[in-house]
């Protein structure tokens, strides 16, 4: 009789694991399809946010090149994109915004200078748009 016991104990032993291994399964499962998710979110809001800072310093010079003669404005570029470093530039008329997993451009007017993160200064002399000089 106490070998039945013993059985029955022991067999009740490992449906429990058995069923505590499923249930963990699910468990971690669960939390890696959200955790999946919240990172596609992040890197969609990391993606609209870079194309924020390209659209901003497109419009400020294409409002510089539009303003009358002696136009002056301070405008900030962020240092970085929740948390992760991007890079900025004007190259060939485009405005070049990339980070390590996106990048985004747009068409502007002639400019001399440098877009940098931070304080930018623009200006409108002799008929030309200044950056930064």
């Amino acid at each position: 009789m106490t070998t039945r016991r013993k059985s029955k104990r022991g067999q009740s032993a490992v449906e429990f694991i058995i069923i505590l291994s499923f249930v963990l399964f699910f468990f971690v499962l669960f939390f890696a399809v959200i955790r999946n998710n919240e990172a596609q979110k992040n890197k969609e809001k990391e993606n609209l946010i870079l194309q924020n800072i390209a659209l901003d310093a497109r419009d400020e010079i294409n409002l510089a090149a539009q303003a009358s003669e002696g136009y002056f404005r301070e405008f900030k570029i962020p240092l970085n994109v929740l948390g992760t470093d991007y890079n900025i530039q004007i190259i060939d008329k485009r405005v070049y915004v990339n980070a390590s997993r996106f990048g985004v451009s747009y068409a502007v007017v002639s400019v001399n200078g440098i877009l940098k993160k931070g304080v930018n200064n623009i200006t409108k002399q002799n008929g030309e748009v200044y950056l930064n000089k």
